[in-house]
């Protein structure tokens, strides 16, 4: 096998990679359809019943299963403002139906306009749901009406916290009490959802948050770029550990799944950011996901049911986090939530590249010289690995005229060809397979660095200079693509296999830079970066290695005179 022909089938798998993200961007995952617009309102999904742990101040009853409308977006709103959060909090059930991220802009082009992670406008729906269930009935659902000591709340310079409060008194003498507590510097909040019993009778009660959401990412994609869209569960082991694992939308249509266990988290996850409930990690809970019955998808999260007794009042809290999935941060957070920050079975290859990355990134202060860099230094340092492909190539030149004398005389003879080629290359001392070892260990690293690029925050609408102002969109201008196309055209005029391929090998090399030029037309400007600069790395190794082995040749010839 020739080197030419092992790069061309990575070409067509590195095409097939990309054509297959391609295609699962163009198939979405189907929704169950909405309710029609001319529906005066949704319909919210029944509440699922929840196995309780047995103690003492814990039923092993379960939560009724209720169905009730969604409180409607007329429906009064709180506004909360902090330096990470802008948030609208519904008195009609006190549920979160707006987060904008501050500081994560929609685009480059609405530089004022943050993005809303949760959000009731379609296509984008997406709503956190919160509140109490008792074994009979809803205590808190979207049909509780909640008042506020004010309308707007803002972190307050000096401040590190602040509570938003909101309450409500049931005709059975039950007060309702939930305080929404941030933090400045943090996408992190606090939900403590209160039951005061002035009731003559116990009452049991068990907390449960669920999140709604349309199987559509909150602002632009890039096009032919596929990134996760669904749930992600720290589920827990046989032995007691956990584990990450994630359900796609279109999976999750097909096989819905309840699990009960002890800790865990549970998040929906899209490009670049999660919305994630965090119970206490000592606490029994049940975690579910579905399509919905009325819009969209759930996800859901069951604490057990806890008796409280007359005269008395029962705090149940719950850890919520809506943000971007920051590196080396997120652990913090929750255990295992840095899972959500997704590198595949590449990850042990792609943590210590970004790591690399960030290092460029503090010293500059620009992640397009960061990415540079860091190509500049992965190409060092598997420079022996590109010495010994190079070298295998400029052997093939090198006899790649009596390559060629042999495929013509034994061009109807494919057993003799091959007897021929394998004397040559013992005659010669050189193997061609020696090519195609060095991409064989590159190309994970290849893989792990289009993922670094592809999947981290830190990146996104990151600016180099001139006319790329962003990073993870496509080069406005297309000049990046074309000079990769280039750089590769370059690449096989001076490697020269062309001429050691058959007619229809050298066909598809032909072909391959205005294609894979035309392509990456479509993808972030960071990941088209990458690969020109690393072909521009690649030419003058290759100039490099092939003059230096032509000074090798030519003086051990001089030798043997």
């Amino acid at each position: 096998m020739e080197s030419r022909r092992f790069f061309l089938i990575a070409i067509f798998g590195v095409l097939l990679f990309f054509t297959y993200q391609a295609w699962q961007k163009d198939h979405p995952a189907v929704a169950t359809p909405a309710v029609a617009a001319t529906a005066p309102q949704l319909q919210e999904d029944p509440i699922q019943p929840v196995a309780a742990a047995a103690t003492q101040a814990t039923s092993t009853a379960s939560p009724a299963v209720v169905t009730e409308p969604l409180a409607t977006t007329t429906a009064g709103r709180v506004k909360v403002s902090t330096d990470k959060l802008n948030v609208e909090i519904s008195l009609a059930g006190g549920d979160l139906r707006r987060v904008e991220l501050v500081g994560y802009p929609v685009s480059k082009a609405q530089p004022e306009i943050n993005l809303a992670l949760i959000s009731e406008e379609d296509p984008h729906f997406f709503i956190l749901q919160s509140g109490l269930a008792a074994a009979d009935k809803p205590l808190v659902s979207a049909s509780t009406v909640f008042t506020s000591a004010a309308e707007s709340y803002s972190l307050v310079p000096g401040a590190d916290s602040l509570d938003v409060t909101l309450e409500s008194v049931s005709a059975g003498g039950l007060k309702l009490r939930k305080v929404y507590r941030f933090h400045r510097g943090s996408y992190q909040v606090e939900l403590l959802q209160t039951l005061s019993n002035g009731s003559a009778d116990p009452v049991q009660a068990a907390p449960y948050a669920r999140m709604q959401r349309s199987p559509s990412a909150a602002g632009p994609e890039a096009p032919f770029v596929h990134t996760f869209l669904g749930i992600g569960f720290y589920e827990q082991k046989e032995d007691g550990g956990y584990r990450f694992k994630k359900i796609d939308f279109k999976k999750l249509g097909k096989e819905p799944f309840e699990v009960t266990q002890t800790g865990g988290w549970l998040s929906m996850l899209q490009h670049y950011f999660i919305a994630t409930i965090i119970p206490p990690a000592t606490e029994k809970a049940t975690y579910s996901g579905k399509p919905s019955t009325v819009k969209g998808f759930l996800g859901q999260y069951y604490g057990p049911l806890q008796t409280v007794a007359p005269g008395a009042e029962q705090t149940f809290q719950t850890g919520l986090y809506i943000g971007p999935k920051l590196q080396g941060k997120l652990d913090d957070v929750a255990p295992g939530l840095e899972l959500t920050e997704d590198y595949g079975i590449l990850a042990p290859i792609a943590k210590p590249l970004f790591w690399l990355l960030q290092k460029f990134h503090a010293l500059f202060g620009n992640w397009g010289i960061a990415i540079i860099l860091l190509t500049l230094t992965v190409k060092g340092v598997m420079y022996k690995l590109s010495e010994a492909q190079f070298r295998s190539m400029a052997k093939m030149k090198k006899f790649a005229p009596r390559i060629t004398e042999i495929r013509e005389r034994y061009a109807g003879d494919r057993e003799r060809l091959n007897k021929a080629m394998m004397e040559l290359y013992t005659k010669e001392g050189f193997n061609p397979l020696a090519g195609c070892w060095p991409i064989l260990v590159q190309f994970p690293v290849f893989i792990a660095l289009y993922w670094v690029l592809l999947e981290s925050v830190e990146l996104r609408q990151a600016t180099l200079g001139l006319w790329l102002n962003d990073l993870s969109a496509p080069d406005p201008y297309y000049v990046l693509p074309v000079l990769f196309g280039l750089s590769m055209w370059l690449q096989q005029k001076l490697g020269g296999q062309m001429a050691t391929m058959d007619p229809m090998q050298q066909r598809m090399m032909q072909f391959m830079p205005i294609a894979l030029g035309a392509f990456f037309t479509f993808f972030p400007a960071g990941l088209v970066l990458y690969w020109f600069v690393s072909n521009v790395i690649s030419i003058a190794q290759q100039w490099y290695i092939t003059r230096k082995l032509e000074h090798e040749l030519a003086a051990k010839a001089a030798t043997h005179k």
